[in-house]
């Protein structure tokens, strides 16, 4: 009897823990099913896209091997945007800057991918290869334009195939801007008063040739400016021009430009550029002889035409950040001035996925990624969130070049990014190198420009 009583018990006993243990298998997170699923599930699932960018990102952790630092790879962008849409996937194309448009061209003309960082977007949308954004923007309630600088969206407007007026083809990705930074060392040293704001050309001419010499303190030779005679000549000499109220020229497609390099303003800003010369080491045209600049050895007093990516992060990683000090360019009468630069992101006409394109541009904008590029790889952010951050913050030498990115006006494309642009250069140089007056230097450029317009 007791051996009965005994078998039942053992028998409930073992019913109830094989009842135990299969609840306790409902209860367990189904990580393997779910993770085997998750690209069959949900509103975005199978839908894969391909974004095409350029510079320096990586896909995993990467070591600078000048500052030490690890910077986080691509793959933390991915993870985020796969989370935030359940069921899709993105794929990187990474490329470095050079050879990039040729690069491009190719990819977008095979449709290898369905989003680009696009710097050319003013000489693809007229190839009919982009997809127009306004009925994107007007269609989703919960974006708007408002996050961005000023005049970084009207900036990167371009023409389409059909179009007779600009319109939004490309949305500020990576944001850029130029500007004239300075050395506060030197100018206490020699015991000159800081530029101004918005300094004129007499203000800088007179307080570069006044800091060219020996240096009263330490005895070095110092020079009181350096340009380059070489790459970006043509940007700097327009940026004198419309700092007198001229400007490069007019017209946006090519059977409407009209130059004006020849004007008295650029010939005003290239004689110019002739007597600040003789306060610049020698090397200029060849972009020599600012080797020490961002070093505690610097001997030049003030850069023109500086870029917020080899001037921020580098004087901070040098221990530089307070040392050196940032105005804007040379502006007009109505407060404008400068290069335009950067990078939009676009999506291709060819994608076959848009509405997944489009959320990733929306995510490309967004402060999570925004901030991720610039945290990680000092990429200039385009959202005017970016002031409130901590990581701003901590280097204040990003606010003025925020400041600068809401007022340019040299627009790098068309002209900037073709041969007409490369003419202006070369003239440039042959007036550096005392090759040919300032006066037929112009000349020749707006007659060489005018021809390969008319003949393109």
């Amino acid at each position: 009897m007791r051996r009965g009583i005994y078998k039942k018990k053992i028998t409930l006993f073992i019913t109830m823990m094989l009842l135990l243990s299969f609840a306790l298998v409902g209860c367990v997170p189904k990580s393997n099913s779910s993770s085997s699923t998750s690209k069959t599930e949900g509103k975005w699932a199978g839908q894969k896209i391909k974004v095409q960018m350029i510079g320096d990102f990586a896909m995993e952790d990467k070591t600078d091997p000048v500052t030490g630092e690890t910077a986080k790879g691509m793959k933390v962008v991915k993870e985020e945007f796969e989370k935030q849409h359940p069921g899709a996937t993105v794929d990187f194309v990474l490329m470095p800057w050079e050879g990039y448009t040729e690069k491009t061209q190719a990819m977008i003309t095979s449709g290898e991918a369905d989003v680009y960082q696009m710097p050319g977007v003013a000489d693809f949308a007229p190839q009919g290869v982009l997809e127009p954004l306004q009925p994107w923007i007007e269609k989703d309630k919960e974006f708007s334009l408002d996050i961005f600088i000023d005049n970084q969206v009207d900036g990167w407007k371009a023409l389409g195939p059909d179009s007779k007026e600009l319109d939004i083809f490309g949305l500020p990705f990576l944001g850029d801007t130029r500007f004239i930074a300075y050395d506060k060392k030197i100018f206490d040293d020699w015991g000159v008063e800081y530029p101004s704001e918005n300094p004129t050309m007499e203000e800088i001419a007179e307080k570069a040739k006044q800091m060219t010499g020996k240096n009263p303190k330490t005895g070095e030779q110092n020079y009181g400016i350096w340009f380059r005679g070489d790459w970006s000549s043509a940007f700097t000499l327009v940026d004198l021009a419309e700092g007198q109220n001229g400007s490069w020229g007019t017209g946006f497609a090519w059977d409407e430009v009209k130059f004006s390099f020849d004007s008295p303003e650029m010939l005003n800003g290239l004689n110019w550029l002739l007597e600040m010369q003789k306060s610049a080491p020698k090397g200029i045209v060849s972009n020599q002889g600012n080797e020490k600049w961002l070093s505690k050895d610097n001997n030049i007093a003030i850069m023109l035409n500086q870029g917020p990516g080899d001037t921020v992060k580098p004087a901070y990683a040098q221990g530089l950040g307070d040392r050196i000090g940032i105005v804007n360019e040379f502006k007009n009468d109505e407060g404008r001035g400068g290069l335009f630069a950067g990078s939009p992101i676009t999506i291709a006409k060819s994608s076959k996925n848009k509405e997944l394109a489009w959320e990733w541009v929306k995510f490309a904008t967004s402060d999570f990624v925004q901030k991720f590029v610039f945290e990680e790889y000092g990429a200039i952010p385009a959202v005017k969130s970016a002031t409130k951050w901590d990581s701003v913050k901590e280097m204040p030498l990003m606010l003025p070049v925020f400041k600068a990115m809401e007022t340019p006006m040299t627009p790098r494309y068309p002209w900037g990014s073709s041969q007409p642009r490369f003419i202006l250069t070369s003239e440039i140089e042959a007036a550096l190198t005392g090759n040919r007056s300032a006066e037929d230097a112009l000349k020749k450029a707006q007659k060489e420009s005018t021809e390969w317009v008319e003949n393109r």
